[in-house]
């Protein structure tokens, strides 16, 4: 194979069209772009959802939606998850190193989900009133 004998493959390059050749080409003199406007003239554009002045769409429609910026570093705890830590006092690095919640969480709950069978004792962990009346009826207690 020769650099000079390289072509691209059968029907894979389309021929540009060749515009003001005359008016027996149908390109000829306005070249396919009618008469006069904006959209006729070189440089002629406009940016993506203008409409000539109008409010646009985008801004007619109300804003909809809400994306929370610390649901990212908050995670939920079930009770049955406590039952598989070995420890007896859990904290937020306990709950990390146990693979519970993920590694960049700065807060966590625990939520009443599921049974709880041993006494817990829970350090800086937020509770919800139901965790809280099962961890306390099995022998564990809640730290602020």
């Amino acid at each position: 194979m020769y650099l000079n004998t390289i072509q691209p493959s059968e029907g894979s390059r389309k021929k540009s069209k060749r515009v003001g050749r005359g008016i027996g080409c149908t390109l000829g003199k306005t070249c396919g772009r009618g008469h006069k406007g904006q959209k006729s003239r070189s440089g002629g554009f406009h940016k993506v959802g203008f409409e000539g002045g109008q409010m646009p769409l985008q801004r007619r429609l109300p804003k909809v939606g809400f994306k929370s910026l610390i649901k990212k570093f908050s995670a939920e705890v079930r009770l049955n998850e406590l039952n598989s830590l070995n420890v007896d006092i859990v904290d937020l690095k306990v709950l990390i190193a146990a693979n519970i919640v993920p590694i960049f969480t700065k807060t966590a709950k625990v939520i009443q989900s599921g049974i709880v069978t041993k006494a817990i004792s829970l350090k800086g962990i937020k509770v919800t009133a139901g965790a809280r009346h099962s961890i306390e009826a099995a022998g564990g207690k809640v730290e602020a």
